[in-house]
């Protein structure tokens, strides 16, 4: 399994994961002009694009890529808060718990926790490969078992984003709201710790802040947890 990343973060999220048959999108959080170069112009080689919930740093090039051919998976409320043309023949409504395929991948949705109309987050399979992506979520209820391949956003350390509130350059009510929304540092770790992870060979941390994470930390501390090798997205 591949794992590319063109954009990562709020400015915008996009994704690609591939099998070496059929290579998919997670999130389309950039300008499709952007999508569009970044796979040389071959939009058509995607057998389908994932999107976890509505807010633009993750769905900006939903309707392009759905006019331009390629199948985008998403809940109902996603769906709906996007306001997309319900019959559209690209729009694939899916339900939590409901698996479906996608190429030669087999996806699972799951529900998120986020302030988004019904977020979802994606256990993909591909043979022997299985990958777990979840982002934008302050909770995760669920325990996996057989990963091979973990995607996670780990968007703040709880120091930092608390010592960032106290100087002032995050307002209160933005730190209360990055905490019942996002993942921690600390969240990720305790996340890590209750999954079967005898399989991992990678983790892929994404989503991070530029203000209230360090980048390096984290991947040393979830590396050294786990001893897998953990890359920053």
């Amino acid at each position: 399994m591949d794992i590319s990343v063109l954009s990562t973060g709020s400015k915008g999220n996009c994704y690609k994961v591939d099998d070496s048959n059929s290579p998919v999108l997670l999130e389309a959080g950039v300008p499709f002009a952007q999508i569009q170069k970044w796979l040389d112009f071959r939009i058509t080689s995607i057998a389908g694009t994932l999107v976890s919930h509505e807010h633009k740093d993750h769905s900006k090039a939903v309707l392009d890529l759905m006019e331009n051919g390629i199948d985008c998976y998403m809940s109902a409320g996603t769906a709906k808060a996007l306001k997309l043309p319900e019959y559209h023949n690209r729009l694939q409504v899916v339900g939590i718990l409901s698996p479906f395929q996608v190429g030669s991948w087999m996806v699972l949705p799951f529900e998120a926790k986020h302030d988004a109309k019904e977020p979802l987050g994606f256990l993909l399979q591909s043979g022997a490969e299985k990958l777990l992506y979840l982002t934008d979520s302050f909770y995760c209820k669920y325990k996996f078992v057989g990963l091979t391949h973990i995607m996670i956003e780990c968007n703040y350390c709880k120091d930092i984003l608390d010592a960032n509130c106290d100087s002032g350059l995050i307002h209160p009510k933005l730190r209360n709201r990055i905490m019942r929304s996002h993942f921690s540092l600390e969240h990720v770790k305790e996340f890590l710790a209750a999954n079967d992870l005898r399989l991992v060979r990678e983790i892929h941390l994404i989503h991070l802040s530029s203000e209230n994470a360090d980048p390096m930390r984290c991947r040393d501390e979830v590396q050294a947890l786990t001893g897998i090798p953990t890359y920053i997205a």
